[in-house]
């Protein structure tokens, strides 16, 4: 399972990659790999305002659908675009071309709340 420890995380399976008062968020590899094939991805509404735990997008596979939660509140500034057309770059590159949305964030102390590599591992175990 790859978990990198340069991203955050959270108990819904979010990763997080904070950059600034941005952040990028995507769904982890063990997420992906439970969804198995995924074949739709519902993006976000750019500058919708979000709040920490709010249902924003939506992940379709061969299994089910799952909401993506925002794990942060802020607003929605950038989606992934090339997730409409091939929506299986969540499972071949979860953590890179896989990347469903940006957030500006209202509040970047709350990202105190979010889980470091080793202890997503722990929670998956």
């Amino acid at each position: 399972m790859n978990i990198p420890d340069n991203l955050k995380y959270t108990k819904e399976h979010e990763w997080i990659l904070i950059e600034g008062n941005i952040i990028t968020v995507g769904i982890t590899d063990h997420a992906q790999a439970e969804l198995t094939d995924v074949v739709f991805v519902e993006l976000p509404e750019i500058s919708k305002e979000v709040e920490e735990n709010d249902p924003m997008a939506v992940v379709e596979s061969v299994k089910a659908a799952s909401d993506i939660y925002a794990p942060l509140a802020g607003k929605i500034i950038e989606t992934n675009t090339q997730l409409e057309s091939d929506p299986s770059l969540i499972n071949n590159t979860p953590y890179a071309e896989g990347w469903i949305c940006k957030i500006e964030l209202r509040d970047a102390s709350q990202v105190e709340n979010l889980m470091n590599a080793s202890d997503y591992q722990g929670f998956i175990s």
